[in-house]
């Protein structure tokens, strides 16, 4: 698959098939979300990958919208340091969008579908996932392919985006 075209037609998907996902394509989406670019390169992220459907099932409940996670072959859940000043936690945010985004085009390149869930949470994902205090979790992942394949079919539309026309503006706002 080509980068535009996984960028293009790549959406989320919360139904899965039940299928587990090999270890190396596992592999290849934790490798893809570890390459993507970080702020002076300090790839401040971990990545904790999870697969036993009792472990998914109780990620599904951390967050208000995450129940997708219980229906995943796999989740990854991403951990940052904890910051108290806010840009340095404004770079951490926008470095983990990346490695996110990068696990999911990795993901849907290969036929996986994925969909991120926010963490409301955190004592218990800390519990679940016993990961040190100096670290903090606010996305999990889901993996898994889709239970409806016309899902990975390209759109022909993306209902409710908005025209690129409508977003991009020439030297100036409003130009």
């Amino acid at each position: 698959m080509k980068t535009w075209d996984a960028i293009r037609t790549r959406r989320n998907v919360r139904a899965f098939d039940g299928r587990p996902i090999p270890a190396e394509h596992l592999d290849r989406i934790v490798a893809a979300a570890a390459l993507a670019p970080s702020s002076m390169n300090e790839q401040r992220w971990a990545f904790v990958v999870c697969r036993d459907k009792g472990r998914l099932d109780e990620l599904s409940r951390v967050g208000d919208y995450a129940d997708h996670i219980a229906r995943a072959a796999a989740a990854i859940a991403f951990l940052t340091p904890r910051a108290d000043d806010v840009p340095e936690r404004e770079s951490i945010a926008f470095d983990l969008g990346q490695a996110v985004e990068n696990a999911m085009l990795a993901a849907w390149e290969l036929g996986i579908g994925s969909c991120h869930g926010s963490v409301y949470d955190e004592p218990r994902i800390r519990e679940l996932l016993a990961y040190p205090l100096e670290m903090t979790c606010d996305l999990v992942v889901s993996f898994g392919y889709p239970a409806d394949p016309a899902s990975l079919a390209p759109p022909g539309s993306r209902g409710g985006r908005k025209r690129v026309d409508d977003l991009r503006h020439e030297e100036r706002f409003g130009s």
